[in-house]
């Protein structure tokens, strides 16, 4: 089986939880003898050499209709489906904030996509786009897509409320790499009992309330991250709100052992943000014993259940209130467990293949 991935074009000028989903889920496949190959959407695909196309993020479909529309291979489409919208519309000031709104959120996507085409020289990869708009589109890639692949159930309901139309979908779960995450680590020192934030720093990761929510308090508080593409002010606004806080930290990506031994020498890992599908680093940190605080905003509870607290983005002390609580508390061996057993990017791959099979054989 061959088997093309076709993701956003600045999949790893600006790398997220998508890239790291993309490469593993890519990288097990091919362990279980399926040939992937990786495109962004901006470049020339041979189509006729693959049995299916994968498709990721449909909150881009700008990036997809393209080769969707002229490829004439089966798709499924990995949703990614993140609802941008309570931060923009509470977040947003100046014109800005007017126009977040006065408009839907699928014209405000569409939006989006006309000022990264004017600002980033990002065309988009079909110009049906300009003139069907967001909400057509993303329809239209529902109802062509040969299966959706969402990250859990929850993110399935939401999309088919959003868009009016039920498909066939299967649930491919995110992971941790088990592979990695179950080496000896040795505990660094600087992060021994801290509170860690791993995510771009960008408005709806929420770092700048999370700074507000612990400066000066008794947490330890490591930022790890890069500004996305457009929220340079917004770092900015991070790095002066914790100007003077000696117990916060902001510096750039942890990578490689030291990631993986900063989550093992931390208490708690912290992703106060205003909506995630899953929230990768948090299951990263699980798994290395963190504690979890996570945003109550999204699809998180289907993922961590009891074993996580839960912060309300908009308000400082509920996130402090849930650090302290989270780092007064003993960590759950039976967490570690559940993470190995239903969060590895080994089953995201097996279920992954498990509804390839099934599309084709329903082409056959």
């Amino acid at each position: 089986m061959k088997v093309a991935f076709i993701s956003r074009t600045t999949l790893y000028s600006s790398p997220g939880g998508d890239t790291h989903q993309i490469d593993m889920t890519a990288y097990y496949l091919r362990r279980l003898n399926v040939d992937v190959d990786i495109y962004l959407a901006n470049q020339d695909i041979d189509y006729q050499q693959y049995d299916l196309l994968h498709f990721f993020n449909i909150i881009r479909p700008a990036d997809i209709l393209k080769h969707a529309r002229k490829s004439r291979v089966p798709f499924v489409i990995s949703t990614i489906f993140v609802d941008y919208g309570e931060f923009e519309k509470k977040n947003r000031s100046g014109m800005a904030g007017i126009i977040t709104r006065s408009f839907s959120a699928d014209t405000l996507e569409y939006l989006k996509v006309i000022a990264r085409w004017l600002k980033n020289g990002e065309r988009p990869g079909s110009f049906s786009y300009l003139w069907s708009g967001h909400r057509r589109s993303v329809q239209w890639l529902m109802r062509k897509a040969a299966m959706l692949l969402p990250n859990s159930h929850s993110e399935y309901r939401r999309l088919e409320e959003q868009y009016g139309i039920s498909r066939k979908y299967h649930v491919v779960p995110n992971g941790i790499d088990t592979e990695i995450c179950q080496r000896q680590y040795t505990e660094i020192p600087e992060y021994k009992n801290a509170v860690l934030c791993m995510a771009r720093i960008e408005g709806r990761k929420n770092q700048l309330r999370l700074i507000q929510a612990l400066r000066n308090t008794a947490c330890r508080l490591f930022i790890h991250g890069k500004p996305s593409p457009n929220h340079q002010a917004y770092y900015e606004q991070c790095i002066a709100a914790a100007a003077g806080a000696e117990n916060i930290k902001i510096a750039g990506w942890l990578e490689g052992d030291k990631l993986y031994a900063a989550y093992h020498s931390a208490k708690v890992h912290v992703l106060p943000s205003y909506f995630e599908t899953t929230g990768l680093s948090s299951l990263e940190a699980g798994v290395m014993g963190c504690n979890i605080v996570i945003t109550d905003k999204g699809d998180t509870r289907e993922y961590f259940g009891d074993d996580a607290w839960y912060c309300d983005p908009d308000a400082p002390d509920s996130i402090r209130q849930a650090v302290e609580a989270a780092r007064a508390a003993p960590y759950n061996e039976a967490f570690r467990e559940r993470i190995l057993k239903e969060y590895a990017w080994e089953r995201a791959a097996q279920e992954t293949l498990a509804a390839y099979k099934t599309v084709l054989k329903r082409m056959s």
